[in-house]
């Protein structure tokens, strides 16, 4: 399906604040509330479109790994969807012809509570000849930051308009319960735990539903969102078909660079349009990012032109990327919001 200008409005808008009523991105669009609200529906049915909150995984005290995964032909496509239906991964990709699957495990921080995934079923899983797993040190593009490709259509007038409220007019919220007390207003806690699994399925549920899910009342939902966004322990993403953008072809990069420019070469691959994601891991790459071009002979031309263009760069591996089985958010897909 193609995108008009009123589509990719939309969709930059929910970057910019995923739970703007659609009459608030309808004034920006110069359009009809019932028109955003109709194209909301529409692209969430044909083009995946969904909004997810997510917690910070620093704020929240969660370590990810990215892992990839070589598996034999026959069973590449089965373990995929077996990892994406679990609730600690993310990012589950089918790369490299079909015979190698990339993830994002998410385990606490400290100690070996929920680290089974990665110590004991991935190894003993039958289908797989190679494991290693990196460790997300810092993330330069991702999580909060948009793709380029998607947020290019506003101008700075509009985007003021659709910014969230400055953390420094939220207000602390008030305890739900003993345990979370207006100390920890910025920092999830376990209490959280109830809204932030239904924001992780639908990041514009409505004040009604999130109060159903949590057992707070709805000012309380509204104040402790309010609190979590402002601090930034909570931020919005969008979920969308990325070939509707021009985007066919994607890679992982997985860079070696000389640990004294990794900052420097970080750094300025993050100000890469071509570029989605770009992360320090640990590992005998320390760097990965994820490419989206138009077409083969455009990731050609980034490899030897951008890339070679990076002196501290000494080894680089390209790993195609297929099929995206699981994005950030579960599989289990709640029905559009039109509100």
């Amino acid at each position: 399906m193609p995108l008009d200008e009123i589509d990719r409005g939309l969709i930059h808008a929910l970057h910019i604040d995923g739970r703007a009523p659609f009459s608030r991105i309808a004034e920006v669009l110069g359009v009809s509330t019932q028109t955003v609200a109709r194209r909301y529906r529409r692209l969430s049915a044909e083009a995946g479109l969904r909004v997810v909150g997510l917690a910070d995984p620093h704020r929240a005290g969660r370590a990810q790994w990215l892992v990839r995964l070589t598996a034999t032909p026959h069973s590449a496509q089965d373990l995929a969807r077996a990892l994406a239906r679990r609730s600690d991964t993310s990012w589950v990709k089918l790369a490299s012809g079909g015979t190698e699957i990339i993830a994002v495990v998410h385990t606490p921080t400290g100690g070996a509570d929920g680290r089974s995934l990665l110590l004991h079923d991935i190894p003993r899983t039958a289908g797989i000849t190679a494991v290693s797993a990196h460790y997300l040190l810092h993330t330069y593009l991702g999580g909060p930051t948009a793709w380029r490709g998607r947020a290019n259509v506003l101008d700075p007038r509009q985007r003021r308009q659709l910014a969230p409220p400055a953390r420094e007019n939220a207000a602390p919220s008030p305890s739900p319960s003993p345990s979370l007390s207006p100390a920890t207003g910025a920092t999830p806690t376990d209490d959280d735990r109830a809204l932030l699994s239904a924001l992780q399925r639908d990041g514009r549920a409505g004040q009604a539903e999130l109060a159903a899910a949590t057992g707070w009342s709805p000012a309380t939902v509204a104040r402790r969102l309010a609190a979590l966004r402002a601090s930034g322990a909570l931020f919005f993403d969008v979920e969308c078909d990325d070939t509707l953008f021009g985007a066919t072809t994607q890679a992982l990069l997985w860079m070696t660079v000389a640990p004294a420019r990794l900052e420097q070469v970080a750094t300025a691959l993050a100000r890469h349009e071509e570029l989605a994601f770009v992360a320090a891991t640990t590992g005998r790459t320390n760097v990965v990012a994820h490419a989206l071009c138009p077409d083969p002979a455009a990731l050609h031309h980034y490899l030897t032109h951008r890339l070679g263009g990076q002196r501290a760069i000494h080894a680089l591996e390209t790993a195609p990327v297929l099929r995206t089985v699981k994005a950030a958010g579960p599989l289990n897909l709640s029905p559009s919001r039109a509100s």
